[in-house]
C-alpha cells in the first residue's frame, strides 16, 4: 500500500493517479508492492534526517529508507518540496515533472537501480524518463 504523508503545507493534487502509477512501475520492474510511505516535507525537516541518520550535513531532495524483503518493495521516502522547487527551476522543467521524477527515483532505488557512477546514473535517468512518459 502506498501512503502519502505531509510535514508541510504541500498536498499532492492527484494522489490516486500517482499511487496507481507507482504500483505499475513496481509491477513492470518485476516486484510486488509492500508498504511504501512518502513523506513530503521542507528542507529543514529533511536536513535533520540527513544529519541524524546518514551523517550528511547537506541539503538533498530525497532520502529513502529501504525495508524491502526479496521481491516485496517497502520503505519510507522523504522528499523536500523546497529542493524539488529549486531543482525544477535549475533544470528548467515544471515543478510537477521534477516532483514526479523524484517520486519514481526512490522506487527505482528500491528496484535495485543505483546512481553513484556515471553509467548507473545514465541508466537511472533512462528509467525515470521511461516511467515519466507513462504518467503523461
Amino acid at each position: 500500500m502506498i501512503n502519502f504523508n505531509y510535514e508541510t503545507e504541500f498536498l499532492l493534487e492527484n494522489d490516486n493517479e500517482i499511487s496507481t502509477w507507482i504500483s505499475n512501475v513496481i509491477l513492470e520492474e518485476g516486484f510486488k508492492e509492500g508498504d511504501i510511505n512518502y513523506v513530503f516535507c521542507n528542507d529543514n525537516y529533511l536536513h535533520n534526517i540527513n544529519v541524524e541518520f546518514l551523517n550528511h550535513d547537506t541539503l538533498t531532495d530525497i532520502i529513502s529508507f529501504d525495508y524491502s524483503v526479496g521481491k516485496i518493495i517497502q520503505g519510507d521516502i522523504f522528499i523536500s518540496i523546497e529542493r524539488v522547487e529549486d531543482n525544477a527551476t535549475d533544470f528548467k522543467v515544471s515543478f510537477q515533472e521534477e516532483l514526479h521524477r523524484v517520486i519514481v527515483h526512490g522506487i527505482l532505488h528500491y528496484c535495485g537501480y543505483k546512481d553513484k557512477t556515471d553509467e548507473d546514473a545514465k541508466l537511472m535517468r533512462q528509467k525515470e524518463n521511461h516511467y515519466l512518459k507513462s504518467l503523461n
